[in-house]
């Protein structure tokens, strides 16, 4: 049956229908603002795989090219691999959904949001979030929501709902909110060095403005009428748990409080391993319920210590950030480089610079744009002592980049200041607890490095939460295991004077207002000490910009010359770059940036563009090269493509009777402008250039 509902946010109205498209999904609905249209269907299998211990949820954003009228690029024409918006987007939907869904729910399930038509007003990614849960909440799929996301902005003060894209280019805060009706279940964005206080207000603006959307999901359930499945409570071996637990609990709870991560690690393992082998002849075939048994006893032991006794997995208290190293300069030939170390998590971050043929050229729904800001994260095997299948970037680096690179583009400065492109690279060689924060700092650090004028140093904390019925405790500068055994990982960057970037993955069913203070008020605590240990190793940019960094020069020209820098075919501008090695880029407004490591080759550019662009000045001497010889006088070239004629009345003091007696074909003689005629015509004299010089 066809069904459905309408509301307001924002200003803007959302529709959400259902039983027209995908009938055969479990769930499927078409969620409309504006001409943008978006498909989202749901779809779970009937039983879950025999002895599958997780829940593998598949989330997959994907953006039609018919959607904004266009054909796919490249040779195949058709859509391909992810893009990387598309690939942040199913993230996106992804986080606050997968917490939402029974613990013992581990049927394959899979979200598809397709975009099917596409403005440049109405986000689809956002759309996508309220579909994926509407979808859900329609289906027979036993789903705990629904929720609903919302993009939040302020302009001149002013928090507002969905905002429009030309907006947010006035927007000082950009930020995704996605909430239950109680409580704010994920947070992603980034800000302009706001106060924490002003991005706590605009979250929970987010949550209020969602709460209509919320009321016409369950409407629309209702509307529909599609009983949930019936979800069995899990069978637990009380027998097999009570054997384990005498083995090993006691055993478990000394080998949690081991700082060392490895140790720990190699600890538990060994613990777990025992028991399995004292335990094989009773309980034959236990293997998978005794390591899920040693995994509650652990998730029990450690949230247990820092809740009653407030002491953390390496013996910090809550606030305490591990200790931190700093380095800079350390790679000789790289523009920029640091390394950054924190606890047991290490970056090697590296910054480099390129001119505008470095850029990366994107390709939308919307049209190309160009990207001069690059941060490029990567998470090897290694760092956490594994091996694993190198392909692309995976979701995970291409997530936690984005979140890293929206950190520290907040202070870089502007193309028009700086013609730079930017790229950073982070490599995590170590990882025991939020390496994307520890690539915003090595990030920073390496940009200063590379003498990047930036407009402050960012640092970037990872916050987590154990709560446990109305106690909680909110833990700075978390541990991976902290991260994995908690309930909230908060990651919050920015400079001393404000936040940056934010990031907020929950594992309950939402955090409140109170429980998001104390975590901003913590973070902003805990980024300040970061920030001072880094200004111990580099405080400020550097005067200098490396020595093998390129030199980028700006020189502008009449718009009506442009074509004689380019040439016909692009000659003149290929021969500059053939001669000098200099890399050019000009635009439409006479602007041209000269790019080299060689400033000689950058000088030498300059006067070839100048000769080019040149324009004679009446009473100004020059040296020119005699190009034709006819009986009434001589043209001679003061620029290279620009002549003037030399009468012979103006060739010497003295009467002339041949042109060729005074001047040959190929002579350099120095000339006087003496008049530039309506037409642009340009008259020389030889004769009042006698006994004069150019000057040095």
């Amino acid at each position: 049956m066809e069904t459905k509902v309408q509301v307001e946010c924002g200003g803007r109205t959302i529709t959400i229908e259902t039983g027209k498209m995908a009938k055969q999904a479990s769930g499927a609905v078409v969620v409309s603002s504006g001409d943008t249209r978006v498909l989202v269907t749901a779809v779970a299998t009937k039983t879950a795989k025999e002895g599958q211990d997780f829940f593998p949820l598949t989330v997959n954003y994907q953006e039609k090219a018919y959607a904004g009228g266009k054909i796919p690029g490249g040779f195949f024409k058709r859509e391909a691999r992810p893009s990387d918006n598309e690939t942040l987007t199913s993230r996106l939907i992804d986080r606050p959904i997968r917490p939402l869904f029974p613990e013992n729910f581990l049927n394959d399930t899979q979200i598809m949001a397709t975009v099917i038509s596409a403005d440049k007003d109405h986000d689809p990614g956002i759309l996508s979030m309220v579909g994926a849960s509407a979808a859900l909440m329609v289906s027979d799929v036993p789903f705990q929501g629904p929720i609903a996301g919302v993009k939040v902005g302020r302009v001149d003060g002013k928090f507002i709902a969905n905002p429009s894209y030309e907006e947010m280019e006035k927007s000082d805060i950009e930020i995704v909110v996605a909430a239950s009706k109680d409580a704010v279940i994920m947070v992603e964005g980034s800000a302009a060095e706001v106060p924490e206080e002003d991005m706590l207000e605009a979250i929970f603006f987010g949550q209020a403005a969602i709460q209509g959307l919320l009321t016409a999901q369950v409407e629309l359930a209702e509307k529909a009428g599609v009983a949930k499945r019936e979800i069995l409570p899990p069978v637990v071996n009380e027998t097999l748990k009570a054997k384990v637990k005498e083995l090993a609990y006691a055993r478990m709870k000394e080998a949690v409080r081991i700082k060392s991560k490895v140790e720990r690690h190699n600890t538990i393992d060994a613990i777990t391993e025992e028991v399995i082998a004292a335990l094989t002849e009773e309980f034959e075939g236990a293997e998978k319920d005794i390591k899920a048994f040693m995994g509650d006893f652990e998730y029990e032991l450690v949230r247990e210590h820092i809740i009653k006794d407030g002491e953390r997995i390496d013996g910090r208290d809550t606030k305490t950030i591990r200790q931190i190293t700093t380095e800079v300069g350390l790679l000789p030939r790289a523009h920029g480089s640091a390394l950054f170390t924190r606890g047991e998590t290490q970056a090697l971050v590296v910054a480099t610079l390129g001119t505008s043929i470095d850029e990366q050229r994107i390709d939308s729904l919307f049209g190309e744009s160009k990207k001069r800001f690059l941060l490029h994260y990567n998470f090897p095997p290694f760092s956490v002592g594994e091996t694993s299948f190198r392909l692309a970037p995976g979701r995970r680096e291409i997530g936690h980049g984005m979140l890293a690179e929206r950190a520290l583009a907040r202070v870089v400065p502007k193309h028009e200041s700086f013609p730079y492109t930017i790229r950073i690279v982070s490599d995590i060689l170590e990882s025991n607890g939020s390496s994307s924060m520890a690539s915003v700092c090595g990030g920073s650090m390496s940009m200063m490095d590379a003498g990047i004028p930036i407009k402050a140093p960012v640092a970037g904390i990872a916050m987590g939460l154990i709560k446990e019925g109305n106690d909680f405790a909110i833990l700075s500068d978390i541990l991976g295991d902290e991260d994995h055994l908690g309930d909230m990982d908060f990651k919050v960057a920015g400079t001393a004077a404000g936040v940056t970037a934010l990031q907020m993955d929950i594992k309950i069913g939402g955090v409140t207002r109170e429980i998001m203070g104390v975590a901003l008020k913590q973070a902003h605590e805990g980024r300040l000490h970061i920030l001072g240990k880094m200004a111990e190793t580099i405080a400020a940019p550097k005067a200098e910009l490396s020595t093998f960094a390129p030199r980028i020069t700006t020189i502008y020209v009449k718009t009506d010359k442009i074509r004689d820098v380019i040439g016909s075919g692009g000659k003149n501008i290929r021969g500059i770059t053939e001669a000098t090695g200099v890399t050019i880029d000009i635009d439409d407004t006479g602007k041209i940036n000269i790019a080299s490591t060689d400033k000689a080759a950058c000088d030498l550019a300059i006067k070839m563009i100048r000769d080019l662009t040149a324009e004679a000045e009446e009473g100004k001497l020059y040296m020119g090269l005699v190009k034709k010889v006819m009986e009434f006088g001589a043209f001679v070239e003061i620029f290279p493509g620009t002549d003037g004629l030399v009468h012979i009345s103006e060739l010497d003091t003295e009467r002339v009777k041949n042109v060729t007696d005074v001047l040959k074909e190929g002579d350099k003689v120095l000339v006087k402008c003496i008049g530039i005629d309506k037409q642009g015509k340009i008259k020389l004299s030889r004769k009042e250039a006698l006994g004069a010089s150019l000057p040095e």
